[in-house]
């Protein structure tokens, strides 16, 4: 029965590709779902992209491990929506562009594009590539199938219906794995797991007092959670793709708003959860095995199916959604800088689509090939998070605050940043050391207010253009900043 619910859940998620497909009649639409999503679909979807492995699996795996406290990390995800949504959301979509690197562009003028899309694009393939596996280690339990087979099941299904409707059918279907998560975690797998171990009473009175405090995981933990993931979600290509999905500045303001709260309430469930779990199977030797055990242990076959499917829900959302940010910042900045193209408005709508279905066919292979070699996920979603924050997040938060920021600034910001970062790295030998990411934003923020402040200002066509377009004054041009500024 198990098996039956997660094969009508794939082909439930292939057919709504299907139907995604009719809807995507233009590049606007393939990649950003024509910015016409309003509150309900945007906050839906919003979350479930941000909720992947490391929300569901892992969320509940610290629990088991540290009790409450273990909300903190799937916590700094929400806290990093929140912030988003409400500083920088509206005007994010005003901008209507399809990149942050284009953004970028628009607002110190070109040259910095190919720096900071090679950073966004293995950001985001690297992250696309932790989620697969995520997916590829469920199939493989649940189809008694070698992992590397499993990986290329998942995986498939995810390449399907990205290259079918784009980021309509990305959308479509995430919104059904919202739905598929909320129930399955929310209202099947917390209020039963709860009542097996004796409801809140029994928990306390079976589980040491440190499961019960907020600071057990450890404030250094914490602090890191919120610096890697919180500053993470406020400028990672996947994100901001979703936030020019949304109709208005008031849809993204208040629409993440509410994505943002539901992954507090996201945290805690999976807190409680692992908590849960720790009282029903006390002895278990990997933290992570708890979700899947429970899952197993404790419910009869069709709700262990929804329950699974929920999981696998969270994952493949943030699958998808990062690959088709993978390859549209490949094609709109990295080869667009490598060849000195931009938009060309001669081509045709159907030309543009099929251009992107072959990249996002292009990075699924890749995405593909990588999960069948990686061993260390989380060591790869580390790096990957670590050299973002400390390689963009001064030069994309700094244009948006700081007007006298300048191009030689933000690029100077990027490679120190990232130098830093990866130097630091090297020098402790341990990627999940704190250092690394503290000393690569610290020279990141020195260096860009330092270079802007000894070169020549940004000109000020390029900042009459970026005050337009982030005013919304001008909403007629869509995606190439060149195209804008010579138009």
């Amino acid at each position: 029965m198990d098996i039956v619910v997660i094969v009508v859940y794939m082909l439930g998620m292939i057919g709504i590709g299907l139907w995604g497909r009719s809807r995507a009649k233009s590049e606007s639409d393939f990649l950003v779902a024509g910015r016409r999503l309003g509150p309900f679909l945007y906050s839906g979807t919003l979350a479930a992209v941000v909720l992947g492995g490391a929300s569901t699996i892992g969320g509940v795996g610290l629990g088991y491990t540290h009790g409450i406290s273990g909300m903190w990390l799937v916590f700094a995800i929400g806290i990093g929506i929140c912030v988003l949504s409400l500083l920088f959301a509206g005007r994010i979509q005003k901008l209507r562009v399809y990149t942050v690197p284009q953004m970028l562009d628009l607002r110190y003028g070109r040259g910095s594009a190919l720096l900071s899309g090679t950073i966004m694009m293995f950001y985001a393939l690297f992250l696309a590539v932790t989620s697969t596996v995520a997916y590829g280690t469920v199939f493989s339990v649940l189809f008694d199938i070698d992992r590397i087979p499993a990986i290329l099941l998942g995986g498939s299904v995810v390449i399907i219906y990205s290259i079918l409707g784009g980021m309509w059918s990305i959308t479509l279907t995430d919104f059904v794995q919202f739905l598929i998560m909320t129930v399955g975690i929310f209202f099947i797998l917390l209020p039963i797991v709860i009542s097996k171990a004796g409801g809140w009473s029994g928990m306390q009175a079976a589980l040491p007092p440190e499961f019960f405090s907020l600071t057990a995981i450890g404030g250094g933990t914490i602090l890191t959670y919120f610096v890697i993931y919180g500053f993470g979600l406020l400028i990672g290509q996947d994100i901001w793709q979703r936030v020019f999905t949304s109709r208005s500045p008031g849809v993204a303001r208040w629409g993440g708003l509410t994505s943002g709260l539901y992954c507090l309430a996201f945290g805690v469930a999976g807190a409680m959860i692992g908590m849960a779990t720790k009282v029903i199977i006390p002895n278990l030797e990997v933290a992570d095995d708890a979700f899947a055990q429970v899952v197993g242990g404790t419910l009869p076959p069709a709700l262990a199916g929804l329950v699974l499917a929920a999981a696998l829900a969270a994952i493949m959302s943030t699958s998808s959604g990062t690959l088709i940010a993978a390859a549209t910042v490949a094609n709109k900045d990295v080869v667009a800088a490598l060849f000195k193209r931009h938009a060309a408005a001669e081509k045709s709508s159907h030309d543009e689509i099929r251009g992107n279905r072959l990249y996002i066919l292009a990075f699924g292979i890749l995405m593909l090939g990588l999960a069948c070699l990686i061993q260390d996920v989380v060591g790869a979603l580390t790096i990957a998070y670590d050299l973002l924050v400390g390689g963009l997040l001064v030069a994309i938060i700094g244009g948006l605050v700081w007007k006298r920021g300048t191009i030689v600034g933000a690029m100077a910001s990027m490679i120190a940043g990232g130098v830093v970062t990866i130097g630091t790295m090297l020098v402790v030998r341990d990627i999940f050391a704190n250092e690394p990411i503290y000393y690569g934003l610290g020279s990141a923020l020195v260096v860009y207010i330092a270079v802007s402040l000894l070169t020549k200002p940004t000109d000020p066509e390029i900042l009459t253009a970026w005050t337009k377009r982030i005013s919304g004054k001008d909403q007629s041009i869509e995606g190439d900043p060149e195209t804008n500024r010579t138009s």
